[in-house]
């Protein structure tokens, strides 16, 4: 069992793939040699706070945040107590001029929770040094998990921010799904069109329109 959930039955195949044990061996001798991020308790967390059953909305992002004490497992979101990253910030700003939240958490725990699933394409990373985990296989693995999701029939978000991300719309296959792109929150692109890109509303208007509950953002 790795994340002890439906998940584990959805991706069993993975799991117990050459390529992925190939990685897991790659993996904890890089946890063993190096300072890697998340820790290695929080790689799966994304998986673990959001079943695969209840997943509504996707958050695709590429790598972990580098930085110390900052990734734990859910894409864009930091610890408490940790500085906030730009990209955070911005996506707080479209928040606020969206639907009129103004969050200062940046733990996104509650919304995996409500089943927002904050996958990483990559999901470790070297401290201090962003893609270098680039082509380990982690892309093997969540390429698969944005294909088994895409075959889901119940209806869901895929939020696809920047031009990594918006390259896996081909792995979303069923017509039933939203999926909403733009440019990424970071400050290089936000102002060329991920400020107005309205992402949290259409989010909820979709998931309303499809009989489910609104996320609390």
């Amino acid at each position: 069992m790795v994340v002890n959930h439906d998940w584990d039955k959805v991706l069993e195949a993975e799991f117990k793939s050459p390529y992925f044990k190939e990685l897991g061996v790659f993996i904890k001798n890089a946890y063993q040699h190096q300072t890697i991020y998340p820790e290695y308790k929080d790689i799966f967390n994304a998986f673990r706070y959001t079943d695969y059953n209840d997943v509504k909305v996707v958050i695709l992002g590429q790598d972990p945040y580098h930085g110390e004490h900052e990734a734990h497992g859910l894409s864009f979101s930091v610890k408490e107590g940790v500085a906030m990253p730009p990209s955070l910030r911005n996506i707080f700003q479209e928040l606020k001029n969206d639907i009129g939240v103004t969050r200062t958490q940046t733990d996104l725990t509650d919304w995996a929770k409500q089943g927002v699933l904050l996958l990483n394409s990559i999901m470790t990373v070297v401290k201090d040094q962003p893609l270098s985990h680039k082509n380990k296989g982690w892309e093997t693995f969540t390429d698969h998990v944005i294909r088994k999701l895409g075959e889901r029939e119940k209806p869901m978000v895929f939020i696809l921010w920047g031009s990594y991300a918006r390259g896996k719309k081909e792995l979303i296959t069923n017509p039933k799904h939203l999926i909403l792109e733009s440019v990424h929150p970071s400050p290089l692109s936000a102002n060329r069109g991920f400020f107005g890109s309205r992402p949290f509303s259409n989010t909820n208007t979709f998931l309303e329109q499809n009989e489910m509950s609104a996320i609390y953002w």
